[in-house]
C-alpha cells in the first residue's frame, strides 16, 4: 500500500500522509528513547515488535467497544490508522507505585495503589512533559470538562482490559500512559485511543519473580530490551513459543 509525504518524525514513530483522505501510515521505529531522549539507542527489532503487539491491544480494545485510531497493519513495521486530532495530554494510569510515583510521594516501587490513579502531563519535551491539574487543562483550552470526563472513562476501560489480558499471561499491569485523540465526522467528535499501546508505553512485571518486561529494561540497563518485549509477544500468542531470538511474528 503507497504511503505519502512524510507528516511528523518522533521518538519512536514516523507519520506518514495514508492512501486515502483521513488516514495515516504510522512506521515504528527501532529507535529507543529514555530520560527525554538523553539516553538513546538503535534496538534491533523493537519496532516491528510493538506495531505487532499495539495491533494486538487496539485490536482488542475495539472488539470490546472502546475506540481507537486504528485500522490495519499494513506491515512488520507500518499500520494504517485514522487521523485524528491529538489533545496535548499523556494520560498515565498507575496501578501500582514505580517510576515518578515513587519518587514524587516516597512509595515504595511495587506498593498497590489503594485504587487506579489517573494522572494527566502536558506533552511538551522541551518541559519534561510536566504533569498538569484539570484546572489547568481547562484554563488552556486543551479540552473541555466533557472532553476530560470522557478521556477519564475510557483511560479506565482501558485498564480494565489491559490489566485483564495482561493477568492473563501471568504479567502485572504497573502502569501505563495512553494518548486521546479527536475524530470528526461532520459536526459530530468523538474521542479515539490513539499513538500506541505497547512495552514502550507500559510497565510491565513478571508476576513471579518481578522481572520488567518494558522499557524499564532500558531505562536500568537491566538487559537486551529485544528479549523483554519478544517475551510479552510470546505470551500473548503474538510470536511463536520456542523460537530463538529474533523469530519471525505470527501474522
Amino acid at each position: 500500500m503507497a504511503r505519502g509525504k512524510k507528516i511528523y518524525e518522533g521518538k519512536a514513530k514516523i507519520l506518514f500522509e495514508g492512501p486515502e483522505p483521513g488516514t495515516i501510515v504510522q512506521y515504528f521505529k527501532d529507535d529507543a528513547t529514555a530520560f527525554n531522549a538523553e539516553k538513546k539507542d538503535v534496538i534491533d527489532g523493537k519496532g516491528a515488535l510493538n506495531n505487532r503487539l499495539s495491533e494486538y491491544f487496539m485490536t482488542g480494545l475495539n472488539q470490546i467497544g472502546v475506540p481507537t485510531h486504528f485500522l490495519k497493519r499494513l506491515n512488520m513495521r507500518e499500520q494504517l490508522v485514522r487521523s485524528c486530532e491529538i489533545i496535548p495530554l499523556e494520560v498515565i494510569v498507575r496501578n501500582f507505585a514505580a517510576g515518578s510515583i515513587s519518587k514524587r510521594m516516597g512509595i515504595e516501587e511495587g506498593t498497590q495503589l489503594p485504587r487506579p490513579i489517573v494522572e494527566y502531563s502536558y506533552k511538551d519535551d522541551s518541559l519534561g512533559d510536566p504533569l498538569v491539574p484539570e484546572e489547568y487543562i481547562a484554563a488552556f483550552g486543551w479540552a473541555s470538562q466533557q472532553d476530560m470526563d470522557d478521556v477519564l472513562g475510557l483511560a479506565l476501560r482501558v485498564n480494565d482490559f489491559l490489566s485483564g489480558v495482561m493477568y492473563g499471561v501471568g504479567i502485572k499491569l504497573i502502569d501505563f500512559k495512553i494518548e486521546i485523540g479527536r475524530v470528526y465526522d461532520g459536526d459530530f467528535q468523538r474521542l479515539v485511543v490513539a499513538d500506541e499501546i505497547s512495552p514502550d508505553s507500559c510497565r510491565l512485571w513478571d508476576m513471579e519473580t518481578g522481572q520488567k518486561l518494558d522499557k524499564d529494561v532500558f531505562r536500568r540497563d537491566l538487559g537486551n530490551l529485544t528479549d523483554a518485549y519478544a517475551e510479552v509477544a510470546r505470551r500473548l500468542g503474538v510470536m511463536p513459543k520456542g523460537t530463538g531470538p529474533k523469530p519471525t511474528l505470527v501474522n
